[in-house]
């Protein structure tokens, strides 16, 4: 599965995602908290990080998605 994580935080939906069994193929992550990125990136290293969700264009991205999930604060 090809996921996009709309104001991904430390990125929790991949820890449920985990929990849950569902395999993550592709998971891509727009945050600008550099602390919130850090962990991300500590705790899930394979994470792409796209940046500021205003500059995500789905079109750049080289995969398909297919589950978008967001945590507007």
């Amino acid at each position: 599965m090809q996921i996009l994580s709309l104001f991904d935080g430390a990125s929790c939906t991949q820890l449920a995602l985990r929990r849950l069994g569902i395999h993550v193929s592709s998971y891509y992550a727009s945050e600008v908290d550099k602390h919130a990125i850090k962990v991300t990136q500590a705790n899930f290293p394979n994470t792409v990080q796209v940046g500021d969700v205003r500059n995500v264009n789905t079109d750049t991205l080289p995969i398909h998605i297919d589950l978008v999930v967001a945590g507007s604060p």
